[in-house]
């Protein structure tokens, strides 16, 4: 499936919205069948704040097609949510601070094909 339409057909994401299990709590973006941290499969809908903070980071120098670089790619954990792998839009690395506190936005990640089909994802704003 290309990811532009996985996007489309799950509009869950737009609005942060996951799962978390029943039994151990741990929250997940999307949600799934099987909690990988106590193997239960029962889960509750969860809907997660927009802020976060920075768990951890690294400055990307080369990044993959369709993509302009450098950038800077975080871990943030979410305020009562899931650790989310994403970019900081409009930050040096010189400006990341583990700590930082984040907003997440839903953005233009980048266009593929001939048609230049915008693709959509998160990435996270220093507050």
């Amino acid at each position: 499936m290309q990811p532009q339409k996985y996007w489309r057909e799950i509009p869950a994401r737009y609005r942060l919205e996951g799962g978390r299990c029943k039994k151990c709590r741990k929250a997940f973006l999307p949600s799934r069948l099987v909690c990988d941290a106590c193997g239960s499969r029962e889960f509750e809908k969860a809907r997660f704040t927009g802020t976060g903070t920075v768990h951890s980071f690294t400055m990307i120098h080369t990044p993959p097609s369709g993509y302009s670089g450098p950038y800077v790619l975080a871990i943030v954990e979410l305020d009562g949510g899931p650790k989310l792998t994403m970019q900081i839009a409009d930050c040096g690395a010189d400006e990341a601070k583990i700590g930082d506190k984040v907003r997440v936005e839903f953005r233009k990640l980048t266009q593929v094909g001939d048609a230049g089909v915008l693709c959509y994802g998160y990435k996270a704003v220093l507050v």
